[in-house]
């Protein structure tokens, strides 16, 4: 197999080989362009922390951690600022040359959830190693709201990836230059095979340009889709005299980049951890982009990033612009015949969006 992420046809034959395998039959919806969704299983564990089973299962790891069970078939209820563990419906036994990424869904970053995938002896987190073979755990942390959450519901997918795909520099460039990348901007900014992208604080219309998560909020079900009020949860934020944005330690803030990107049929793409050196902020939970992601008629202006900011210890100034997130593009084992913006696709074409639970603002 050639190197490269691998899309939905190769998915489905790691799924038919028993490569990927399940207690309980696969949800359609859980197969997306080169991802695959996971689910909850029927118990979470609270416990005192995280931790890495560098040397032993995750189960026998959690064992000594472990303050309360509970069952979550007919829903469970997360407290903001509990560390739990859940032991996901699917399980792997990965070939020889595959890999696994995991990663938070959209919607799961932009409700401040902070997820985790645990893989037995192992020192990394959201990380599956080539070949492994064993069940996968994820640590759920509700960081603004409490959340109720079920059996079956999805907080977080996995990416199947064979060599080294990423793009470098020069081919980053030359992508930019044939397939118009970032349609927004002449010359974005590549650095250490990523681009290096801007955020927005501006809008038309007195519009938003960001909502910060409210300290009192009701509880959030997530099978309510759709149903929630925004403004029980977040509140709109806009730009001071001076068009800049304080963010203060610790606040949650949904915002949106200044450039539209797309993502071709075959690439995908992932929003990379924020460099410390230029802020103490957190700009992402969630970092997968699938291809098909602002491309194409439905979406022929590109579509926005949107970041899921916090910042740490003290406050921090943001300008329009500011670079303030990177975004690495990898080559597909070959092009993507199912693209992002199809069934179970919430966010094509979108610009400052909250979380699919919420109700038009």
């Amino acid at each position: 197999m050639a190197d490269g992420i691998l899309t939905l046809a190769q998915i489905d034959g790691l799924l038919a080989s028993g490569a990927i395998h399940s207690r309980s039959p696969l949800d359609p919806l859980q197969r997306q362009p080169t991802t695959l969704d996971l689910r909850l299983g029927e118990q979470a564990l609270a416990i005192h922390s995280g931790f890495l089973p560098t040397e032993d299962t995750v189960e026998g790891a959690a064992a000594s951690l472990v303050t309360e069970q509970l069952a979550l078939q007919d829903g469970a209820v997360l407290r903001r600022g509990q560390v739990y563990l859940v032991q996901l419906a699917e399980e792997l036994a990965l070939p020889p040359g595959v890999r696994a990424r995991a990663n938070p869904r959209s919607s799961t970053g932009r409700i401040d959830v902070f997820t985790r995938t645990v893989v037995d002896r192992h020192d990394r987190f959201d990380d599956i190693p080539e070949g492994y073979h064993g069940p996968l755990w994820l640590e759920v942390v509700p960081r603004s709201f409490d959340i109720r959450v079920r059996t079956g519901q999805r907080l977080n997918q996995t990416r199947f990836v064979t060599g080294h795909p990423r793009l470098s520099d020069n081919e980053l460039k030359q992508r930019v230059a044939r397939d118009d990348l970032v349609p927004s901007s002449d010359q974005p900014g590549i650095e250490a095979d990523a681009l290096l992208m801007g955020l927005s604080l501006r809008s038309t219309d007195a519009a938003p340009i960001g909502w910060r998560a409210r300290r009192e909020a009701p509880l959030l079900d997530l099978a309510k889709v759709g149903q929630h009020d925004p403004h029980a949860f977040f509140e709109p934020i806009h730009p001071d005299e001076h068009g800049a944005l304080i963010l203060e330690p610790e606040e949650f803030y949904i915002l949106a980049s200044s450039e539209r990107i797309r993502v071709p049929p075959d690439l995908a793409a992932e929003m990379l951890p924020w460099d410390v050196g230029m802020g103490e902020l957190r700009t992402n939970y969630a970092g997968f982009f699938d291809p098909g992601f602002g491309w194409g008629s439905s979406s022929p202006e590109g579509a926005r990033a949107v970041l899921e900011v916090r910042p740490h210890d003290v406050p921090f100034r943001v300008t329009h612009g500011q670079p303030i997130f990177r975004l690495q593009y990898s080559q597909t084992v070959e092009p993507c015949e199912v693209l992002y913006g199809g069934k179970g696709s919430a966010y094509q074409n979108q610009d400052l969006a909250l979380a699919r639970y919420f109700s038009a603002t």
